[in-house]
Formats: structure tokens, sequence, C-alpha cells
């Protein structure tokens, strides 16, 4: 018998009989109960808490916005997916703007020093957000990948205000994670951050130093208190 098996043998023989599945209803990690208004602003007070800059465009007309953020960060060459709703609405967008745009749809290899050393910024679309953390989550797929994300200085992402979750749990439960997860997810809550021995915090060192959010809200721009 290996030692595991004994260890196992000994916890399923003990005294006071096998041990049991606690029961929980999770409460401690839902149910909060927060509005629309509220989901919005704990989600802007804490995402903008470590450095992320949040701005709040009507959804009909978020790529003036969009080419407002470039433009004002010396954005020259972005990186960006083609299929994705969001992409495609970019590109038509900046088609006459001062702005290259680069595929992002291609193989690492075959543009791993461009996205390095030569993009200002990526775009990308979000699947939601996390209102009890300020946090985006992402899946990235081949149109846009974990990197457009991860690696240029600026991300810049485009948020939907009514996809807002209360908390993490709701969003597994909500979209179903346990039966759709795809080989990788990303939780986002701004930009890149570490801290050396002394606890001194430093943005951007392995990753995007900016982090833009681009909230849209389907009945025109909205404020929140935060």
């Amino acid at each position: 018998m290996s030692a595991r098996d004994a260890i196992l043998k000994r916890l399923y023989e003990r005294a006071d009989g096998p041990l049991a599945v606690p029961e929980s209803d999770f409460a401690v990690v839902t149910r909060r109960g927060w509005s629309h208004e509220e989901r919005l602003a704990r989600f802007e007070r804490w995402i903008t808490s470590v450095h992320g800059e949040v701005i709040h465009v009507a959804a009909h007309d978020w790529t003036t916005a969009l080419a407002g953020v470039l433009t004002a960060k010396g954005v020259r060459r972005l990186a960006l997916g083609r299929e994705h709703p969001v992409a495609a609405e970019a590109r038509q967008a900046l088609a006459d703007v001062a702005v290259e745009l680069v595929d992002a749809d291609r193989d690492i290899e075959a543009w791993q020093q461009e996205q390095f050393e030569r993009v200002d910024a990526g775009l990308t679309s979000t699947r939601g957000g996390i209102a009890e953390t300020g946090s985006l989550w992402l899946w990235p797929t081949p149109d846009e990948p974990r990197l457009l994300s991860l690696v240029p200085p600026i991300h810049i992402a485009v948020l939907d205000a009514d996809t807002l979750e209360d908390t993490f749990f709701d969003v597994v439960e909500r979209h179903g994670w346990a039966s759709g997860m795809p080989t990788n997810a990303l939780l986002v809550s701004g930009p890149s951050k570490t801290a050396d021995i002394e606890q001194t915090l430093a943005y951007g060192v392995h990753g995007p130093r900016e982090l833009v959010v681009l909230v849209r809200h389907a009945g025109g721009a909205a404020g929140t208190d935060a």
C-alpha cells in the first residue's frame, strides 16, 4: 500500500465516520444585491484606486472617445483583432486617423519582436466586469490573443456597462465556467504592477503601464458617484 493510500484509508476509517462535504449556500461570495449604479460606482472606485483610467462613453459613439485617447497618449501603432465587433468598429472609425493598425491575429513567432518593441497600445473587448474587485474578465481568442492585453505599454479595454456582475462567483455561475471555461481566462484589475523588497510599488515593469477602460452605456454616457 502506498503512503497516499494509507493516508486515505485512515481518513475513510475515522472513528466518527467518513468525512462529509459541508453544506454551503455560498452567501459569503454572492448575493450583494447592488443596483446597476452601485456596481458601476464600485467598479470605478476600485479600478481607479490602482491607477486604472475609466472613461464613460455612449455606445453609439465610443470610437470617437477611442480616437481621442490615442491622440492624447501619442499612440502611433495600435494592435487589435479583426473579427470581434469592437475591433471591426475601431478599424472602420480609425481608417482616416494617423494611427497604424497592427494585426494581432498572427502566430506570435511571426511578430513577437514587433509586438514587444514597436506597438504602443493594444485594444481588446471584454466579456464583462466585476464590481466587488474592480476587475475586467477576458477570454482570449485567436483574434484577440492574451498577449494583446499583457504586452503593449497601454491596454485599452472596451466594457459594456450592462455586463458588470457583483462578484467573481456571480460571473463563474452565470456564464457556466464549470462546463465551458476556455484554456485560459484573464482577470485584469489595473495596470501591471510589482514591488521590490522595500515594498516600493512600480507600474508597467512586466506589462502595460496604463489601463484605459472605455465603459459603453447603451443610453448614452453616464458618470458615477464613486
